[in-house]
């Protein structure tokens, strides 16, 4: 019962907390997007569509969730901590950021045929403000433009996963999104008499949308384990508010329009030797230029990711503690889907996992270093920290007196 409790206190809390990026590029489209990798693969590059583990919850492939084992209970819990540079012509900024990144739990429901995952993740994040200043084309008037924003996605999931045979598994995920998002912009003149304007664009965003995911799997030689998956989300109408609201001095025009999440899906590749040697390789894919944001279609780029990374844990029942430790490196490169001032993003990451003696719980550390840059000019230098606990205990196993 203390156990539920914890469980139903952490998603409670995760329904609380809404994690900030403060990202000048959360100001595009619906924010900076979260992939909802978890720590031990967000080390390795955030590799995730290939990935079958049963140590890892894997909300990214629903298909994978039949690899826990079919005694255990998992439960993964993390947190992030970063600091950020930005850099353009007006000058640089620093700052700090922390975020409760995602609360995940998973457990079989019938021996290694059939598994339950579920848990609440953010789907975007917007937190930003700043100012640039300038001159009007023919030099009368000097001006200042505020932009500043705040909310993000949040979506709670239900996921099951079959295998259908022993090689072959498919899973689907079931999501309710919601959020709100408020963008602003304000244009400001420094004379008296010059007509200021201020836009407002608001989502209130209510939705629910499906994820499937397949994988095949095989051992060969005993000690040669590959994997292959793939994910598919289809193309989603979103359902809330979305209002655009329009100020020049004592006039306000207000207009309402729709929105719509892509397609996605994404393939991925895994390759484990004898339990020690992880490789692992994806990529993603994201149909936003045909889909419509604020009742415009081609507002938006596609998104396209590649991540590629590794791990490496010597002997995981050896009584040295510096062979069960875990070691992890990887790297992503990736374009952001916003057209008006597109961002090319490339990270490298590395962590270790820190197994405790008593319980077959990791405490795992993610490191990264990312780097952001737009046509205009502005840089973005980021450095994150990721502390997650994936608890692993035997919950179904019947004790003998």
């Amino acid at each position: 019962m203390k156990k539920i409790v914890y469980i139903l206190i952490g998603l409670f809390v995760s329904l609380s907390v809404m994690a900030q990026s403060g990202s000048p590029a959360s100001r595009f489209g619906y924010g900076e997007i979260n992939d909802n990798i978890p720590g031990e693969y967000r080390a390795m590059g955030g590799v995730m569509t290939g990935m079958r583990s049963n140590h890892a919850i894997n909300p990214s492939q629903p298909a994978s969730y039949t690899a826990c084992d079919s005694l255990s209970f998992m439960m993964d819990v993390a947190v992030g901590i970063g600091w950020t540079r930005y850099t353009d012509s007006y000058g640089t900024k620093n700052k700090a950021t922390g975020s409760l990144e995602y609360v995940t739990l998973q457990f079989p429901i019938w021996k290694r045929w059939i598994a339950f995952s579920a848990g609440i993740t953010p789907y975007t994040q917007v937190d930003y403000d700043f100012t640039q200043s300038g001159t009007t084309a023919d030099g009368l008037y000097d001006y200042s433009v505020n932009y500043h924003g705040k909310g993000g996605l949040s979506q709670v999931y239900a996921g099951l996963s079959f295998n259908v045979l022993d090689w072959f598994a498919v899973g689907a995920n079931f999501y309710y999104l919601f959020g709100k998002v408020e963008n602003y912009t304000t244009l400001q003149f420094a004379a008296t008499g010059v007509t200021n304007s201020e836009i407002l664009r608001y989502m209130d965003m209510r939705a629910c949308r499906t994820k499937v995911g397949a994988q095949l799997f095989h051992t060969f030689a005993k000690k040669h384990d590959i994997t292959l998956g793939a994910t598919f989300d289809p193309k989603l109408k979103l359902g809330g508010d979305y209002l655009v609201t329009e100020t020049y001095s004592l006039d306000t025009a207000v207009t309402s329009t729709g929105s719509e999440m892509p397609m996605a899906w994404s393939v991925g590749a895994s390759y484990v030797w004898d339990n020690r040697l992880t490789l692992a390789a994806d990529y993603t894919r994201q149909e936003w230029a045909d889909a419509y944001y604020f009742g415009q279609k081609g507002f938006l780029n596609n998104r396209q990711k590649i991540s590629f990374g590794g791990q490496y844990q010597h002997n995981m029942y050896s009584p040295k503690y510096a062979d069960r430790m875990i070691w992890r490196v990887g790297a992503s490169v990736m374009n952001s889907y916003t057209k008006g001032s597109p961002w090319q993003d490339f990270s490298v990451s590395m962590g270790f996992g820190f197994p405790l003696r008593t319980v077959a719980t990791v405490l795992n550390t993610t490191f990264e270093y990312g780097r952001k840059m737009s046509l205009s000019g502005m840089e973005e230098h980021n450095f994150k920290v990721t502390i997650d606990i994936a608890v692993n205990e035997q919950w179904f196993h019947k004790r003998k007196l």
